[in-house]
């Protein structure tokens, strides 16, 4: 689990390992995520906190090296990770990369590709990576991945619009890895798990004034994490999900420009059309693979 000292990954953790599961929490910040599991002691499963930093492509192979050392299996890999980075000037990770693909995209492939041998021995196997509603988009505005330019060098520079694009980027590989891995008993699916209230989005101005803008209305309109982790419990644990390999699972979402999409659904088809697009998702993981050295 990704992500996994704060919010939908830190509540999705909790309630696996209370149902009798072992779970590697790979957190960024180990010192935070020691501390917040230190109440799931008591519970019926048990734990592991181990650090990987996914702006750094050698952290993520360290992390993966630990883990095959450590173990020889892996039932379910549910990459969490990920922000929004406001803003019109791009951030990059220590490899170059920009810091919302980086995060979100391009360290969990690295982490994914590099655990395949792992998910195929101990199938059957799911991986499950986060997306979101905003790769949507709206109706005059689909979002796609800019294989030309995906690290904003050429264009001007929106922190929403990276992080949207770097969700479509996720549904991407999904779909790929899910067709790849056909017949081998590892089933893959892209995650939306509604709007969490947790600490997602970081400290950016636009995030404050927003929070304080919508703060009367959040119980109407946003998750708790507990509700917000079901869409990921339902992909890792349900006997139907691996049914739809590489599809998209979405919560309930006020955020969808599409009406009909509003109520989300196990799984759901995405109105972008720029997410089923196979000789995209091809070439996206081609230049992935380049991009991270494998």
């Amino acid at each position: 689990m990704t992500g996994a000292n704060s919010g939908v990954g830190l509540e999705t953790s909790k309630q696996l390992i209370k149902q009798g599961a072992h779970v590697i929490m790979a957190c960024r910040r180990v010192d935070a995520g020691t501390q917040v599991a230190k109440a799931f002691d008591d519970f019926k499963g048990s734990y592991e906190v181990m650090k990987v930093d996914f702006g750094d492509l050698q952290s993520v192979r360290d992390f993966t090296e630990n883990y095959k050392k450590k173990y020889d299996r892996i039932d379910g890999l549910m990459c969490n990770a990920g922000a929004l980075f406001s803003g019109d000037e791009a951030q990059y990770t220590k490899d170059g990369i920009e810091m919302s693909i980086g995060v979100s995209y391009f360290g969990h492939f690295l982490l994914t590709e590099l655990l395949l041998d792992l998910l195929k021995k101990s199938a059957p196997s799911r991986v499950g990576i986060l997306s979101s509603v905003g790769h949507a988009g709206n109706s005059k505005n689909r979002y796609k991945v800019h294989l030309e330019d995906i690290n904003w060098k050429n264009r001007k520079y929106n922190g929403v619009d990276a992080y949207c694009e770097a969700k479509v980027a996720v549904n991407l590989y999904a779909m790929e890895l899910g067709e790849r891995l056909k017949g081998t008993g590892v089933s893959t699916a892209s995650v939306h798990p509604g709007w969490a209230r947790s600490n997602f989005g970081g400290s950016g101005m636009m995030i404050k004034v927003l929070r304080v803008f919508l703060y009367p209305f959040r119980n109407s309109i946003t998750n708790s994490n507990e509700e917000s982790a079901q869409t990921s419990l339902h992909v890792l644990l349900s006997d139907d999900a691996p049914n739809h390999s590489g599809a998209y699972f979405s919560q309930h979402s006020v955020l969808y420009r599409d009406k009909e999409c509003k109520k989300g659904g196990w799984p759901m088809i995405s109105p972008n059309p720029n997410v089923k697009d196979k000789v995209a998702a091809q070439q996206l993981v081609e230049l992935s693979r380049k991009m991270v050295a494998l």
